[in-house]
């Protein structure tokens, strides 16, 4: 019920906009930008009116992108994530809260400047601009905290939830405009797209439950006059370890360039508008966009997966617990060994992940048709989301009875 509350929270801030929009422009800008047609998604439907909460999850997002590098580039901070337990986690996420501020502060200013240059809001004076990145920053903020407190429930990720409520929120107006403009000559697009999409929600959930058990047994102790151990398991490696990061991770880092374009008039005029078209150009070119679109995907997933499995830690916790891997030293070779497995294993999950993300394109390119705002990104959250959200459910379900 709390779960279901603040989501209803989250979708009656969404439908409140700042002041001075220009609903016609703001249609036709969203139309013809992909990019943020899809960034309208991953902002969980807040951008589709430019509500005080547009910017949705993106700064907090981006904030947690910049904490995981920073893992990698400061031992300490490494050290504190994974060895400190909850504890390190929770400073981790408080970092990432802290940075969360700056960066609305600043993405509210670019994104106010982009949609001032496309008339879509009108010309704004220095009060009336600080009014409005404040109360951005503070919609921020508050749909941060929302995303947390959905955490908390136990019933499924606060900040995936929220993408996945703006997508479903999305999808009557889309089944609607669908039927209206429906074209009896076209009736064989509308079955390929319907097959293509069960093709791709068949193909998440393989991807998604897909995973390789590794053998692990436990060498026998004794203790007392009791023995222990002498019991096998195994180590599950999900074919798709970083689930949906990946992609908003991507698409953060897409939206970046467009950002420090419109940040950099601060600067000089002269360079903004440079970058600006340099930027366009590059956007609108569907190949150059597409292919780095699926390479940020493929890195992404192999970065994300080296921050949640690391083979080092696993292979000493196994060491610890008296387990072992069939046939295999316990120790550094057994660290070799799982690096090699999570490496070939995620290639295939990297592939399909950047393949799905640029289905939308791939569809447009050959056969003019757009369905970005239900394209395989829409479907791969939903469905991720959907199926984790279940599998949490039913943990707490199983918790609840056992207790």
């Amino acid at each position: 019920m709390t779960v279901a509350f603040l989501l209803v929270c989250f979708r009656i801030l969404s439908a409140i906009p700042i002041p001075g929009v220009d609903k016609l422009r703001l249609e036709e800008f969203f139309g013809s930008s992909q990019l943020f047609s899809m960034v309208g998604i991953m902002a969980g439907g807040t951008m589709s009116n430019l509500s005080i909460i547009m910017l949705g999850v993106g700064p907090y997002i981006t904030a947690t992108i910049i904490m995981q590098i920073s893992t990698m580039l400061f031992p300490k901070l490494k050290e504190a994530y994974y060895e400190e337990g909850a504890a390190g986690r929770a400073k981790f996420n408080r970092y990432a809260r802290y940075l969360t501020v700056p960066l609305a502060g600043l993405q509210a200013y670019a994104f106010l400047n982009l949609l001032g240059s496309q008339g879509i809001v009108g010309s704004l004076g220095l009060m009336d601009m600080v009014k409005n990145i404040i109360i951005i920053m503070a919609g921020s903020m508050l749909v941060m905290w929302i995303g947390e407190m959905i955490s908390e429930q136990k019933m499924g990720n606060g900040i995936s939830l929220i993408i996945f409520a703006g997508i479903v929120s999305s999808l009557p107006q889309t089944i609607v405009n669908m039927i209206q403009s429906y074209n009896p000559t076209e009736l064989l697009t509308y079955i390929g797209f319907v097959i293509i999409a069960l093709a791709v929600i068949a193909g998440v959930v393989f991807i998604n439950e897909g995973e390789r058990k590794i053998p692990v047994s436990y060498a026998k102790q004794v203790r007392g006059n009791k023995m222990y151990g002498g019991v096998s398991s195994y180590l599950p490696i999900k074919v798709n370890q970083a689930g949906v990061i990946p992609i908003i991770f991507a698409i953060s880092i897409l939206l970046f360039p467009q950002f420090l374009a419109q940040a950099s008039v601060l600067f000089s005029k002269s360079l903004s508008l440079k970058l600006t078209d340099f930027v366009n150009q590059f956007m609108n070119n569907q190949y150059y966009y597409s292919a780095a679109y699926f390479l940020l995907v493929v890195i992404f997933t192999y970065f994300y997966t080296s921050v949640t499995f690391d083979p080092k830690e696993i292979s000493k916790n196994l060491q610890r617990a008296g387990g072992f891997v069939a046939g295999i030293r316990p120790g550094e070779s057994t660290t070799t060994f799982l690096s090699k497995v999570i490496s070939r294993i995620t290639l295939w999950g990297a592939v399909f992940l950047g393949l799905i993300a640029i289905l939308p394109n791939v569809v447009s390119m050959f056969t003019g048709i757009a369905i970005l705002t239900i394209g395989g990104t829409a479907i791969l959250i939903v469905v991720s989301v959907a199926l984790e959200t279940l599998r949490q459910i039913n943990s707490q379900l199983m918790v609840r009875d056992y207790e």
